[in-house]
């Protein structure tokens, strides 16, 4: 611990750059990757919601830390490929722990923190499914979260304890045994269903060849830093900005979740102030909540130095060029350049990284005809409507990318079908479900449960083929439907959320839950008619409406909007549509 004598304002952070050369990457294990790490001056700086810096935390600290932890965990009776759930709070002690449990051959398990939506018992619902689903010997958590985190344990029967009283306990020394490439280094639990978890096993293997992958595309060098406020629990926070900066010798400076939750802007301010920040990553709605918090009136560049921003990193959800165009207005005065922005597409099943754009190339979209994405012909009688497809750039060193249609034929450009991908970081399977692995892994092959298309090397993201609407015989992007109510005024980005429903008739109609934040009974139905006329004109055909209470529709870890959640809370009664004066 930082010594009491000594004010915040004294610590100094982790350099930048250092004499030790830097590797991206290429080494046999994570162990080996940790190893090279602790031998530089660099190391990871955490920072509290005002972006004053708490804690500084050298790669040979967390080293020494987390081999501390692995004598703990072996002396507590953990060994080799036994799970060791961890609560992931952004902190050196969740960092310790996770490559303590990786040099004492257990698998670590990233689990969530609790969220400001669904309350106490939902979370402890949430955690006791993953232990059930991960079947940890140990769960070990921050002291804030004990009685739910115990809670939870108790119910899956393994054992709980909050980290402050786990470092209190002796470490004996021991041997530790090297991994091999090929062993289980973690296990991920994807952002998706909590209900039906599973688990994605990740190899050392395919850990480090990810890690070397993004590093390429993303040209990481000498002189960068990483910003991050992205959780360790989801695959873009623990990879790519935790796990991916240790390989590759990075310095970070980190806010936690849910300190960039009540204050977004600080984010930029730390990006600002600490000289030489070149990289940070976010989905979309953290450049849009940072652009709507802007005044037209403010003088950013004031405020904010974005110039050295190289790499604005966007993924983890379907990215809209409309949101980054306005960050880019909001932020041009401050330095930013639109060509910092770099988009990429990855799941936790290809460990991370999929495609990244190139470096400076920036976004690119092409308008698509929606009836080429909804695969039926354009009805003449009606003007075309298009939709912006955002370049989620090329496949990454190692990885292969194809289209395919139906009996897997392998499409050509600009010809839409299902994303599959193949190479070394695919996923080694789900954690004891041999089922769901043997469904989405063919002779090496992943199929990503995505739409999109390629177009000379570039791969474009179209949607998830799980959430497409489909009547009559014609899909629908519930994307669509969403940007469409989106642009009626007062709305913000994840205030909607479409999916198909059965009406009373047998029939499959669209069904759309809208954030309201309009008491007003008269004004309320006014808004039911606009949105039912929305509707109405991009998919032509009558809609389920219903005005929800704001901040009712549920999110996935990494911030997503839960379509099949949002779906099932409502069918359930879960969700409570607020009421109109009279039918509309």
């Amino acid at each position: 611990m930082t010594d009491a004598t000594v004010t915040p304002q004294a610590l100094k952070p982790t350099p930048n750059d250092c004499p030790l050369p830097r590797r991206r990457s290429d080494f046999a294990t994570f162990t080996d990757a940790v190893d090279y790490a602790a031998q530089s001056a660099k190391g990871l700086n955490f920072h509290d919601m005002r972006g004053t810096l708490e804690r500084v935390y050298t790669f040979r600290e967390m080293r020494d830390d987390a081999l501390a932890m692995a004598s703990r965990l072996i002396a507590a009776g953990i060994g080799k490929e036994d799970r060791v759930a961890l609560v992931a709070e952004t902190g050196p002690e969740f960092a310790a722990l996770f490559c303590g449990a990786v040099y004492a051959g257990a698998w670590p398990v990233p689990l969530p923190l609790p969220t400001t939506f669904g309350g106490k018992d939902s979370y402890i619902d949430q955690l006791a499914v993953q232990l059930e689903s991960s079947d940890p010997k140990l769960l070990l958590y921050p002291a804030e979260i004990s009685e739910m985190a115990a809670a939870a344990a108790a119910r899956q029967g393994c054992e709980g304890m909050d980290w402050i009283s786990f470092a209190a306990l002796d470490a004996p020394e021991c041997d530790l045994a090297p991994p091999s490439p090929d062993d289980i280094c973690y296990l991920q639990y994807s952002s998706g269903s909590t209900r039906f978890p599973t688990g994605v096993a990740v190899t050392h293997r395919a850990l480090l060849d990810n890690l070397a992958g993004h590093a390429i595309s993303m040209d990481i060098g000498s002189n960068d830093r990483v910003v991050s406020w992205l959780p360790w629990y989801h695959d873009m926070g623990l990879v790519g900005c935790f796990l991916s900066l240790i390989s590759n010798q990075v310095s970070a400076d980190y806010l936690k979740t849910e300190h960039f939750a009540r204050r977004p802007l600080a984010w930029l301010d730390l990006i600002s102030r600490n000289e030489g920040t070149t990289l940070s990553y976010s989905p979309t709605f953290g450049y849009d909540i940072c652009a709507r918090r802007i005044s037209s009136q403010s003088h950013v560049a004031e405020r904010f130095d974005l110039s050295r921003w190289r790499t604005a990193g966007n993924g983890a959800d379907m990215i809209r060029p409309d949101v980054m165009q306005h960050f880019v207005n909001a932020f041009a005065e401050a330095g930013f350049k639109a060509n910092a922005f770099t988009p990429s597409y990855g799941l936790a099943e290809a460990t991370l990284a999929v495609t990244v754009m190139p470096p400076r190339e920036g976004i690119k979209v092409e308008l698509v005809e929606e009836e080429k994405l909804s695969g039926t012909p354009r009805d003449l009688s009606r003007p075309a409507r298009y939709r912006a497809i955002v370049n989620c750039g090329k496949p990454i060193s190692g990885m292969e990318v194809e289209i395919r249609g139906p009996k897997d034929s392998v499409k050509s450009d600009h010809q839409i079908g299902k994303v599959w991908c193949r190479g070394t970081s695919v996923m080694h399977s789900y954690f004891r479900n041999p089922e769901a692995t043997e469904e989405c892994l063919v002779d090496g092959w992943l199929d990503t449960g995505d739409m999109g298309y390629m177009a000379d090397g570039y791969l474009f993201i179209v949607g998830r083929a799980k959430d497409m609407i489909i009547i009559n015989g014609k899909n629908h992007w519930p994307q669509d439907i969403e940007w469409a109510v989106e642009q009626l005024p007062g709305f913000n980005h994840g205030d909607i959320a479409a999916f198909s429903v059965e009406t009373e008739n047998g029939e499959e109609a669209p069904a759309v839950l809208v954030h309201c934040r309009v008491s007003d009974p008269d004004e309320r139905v006014k808004l039911h008619e606009q949105i039912r006329d929305k509707v109405r004109s991009i998919t032509g055909m009558n809609c389920v409406v219903e005005l929800v209470p704001p901040r009712s529709l549920p999110r996935t870890s990494s911030g997503k909007l839960s379509r099949a959640k949002a779906k099932r809370l409502y069918l359930s009664g879960d969700i409570q549509p607020l009421e109109l004066p009279f039918a509309a």
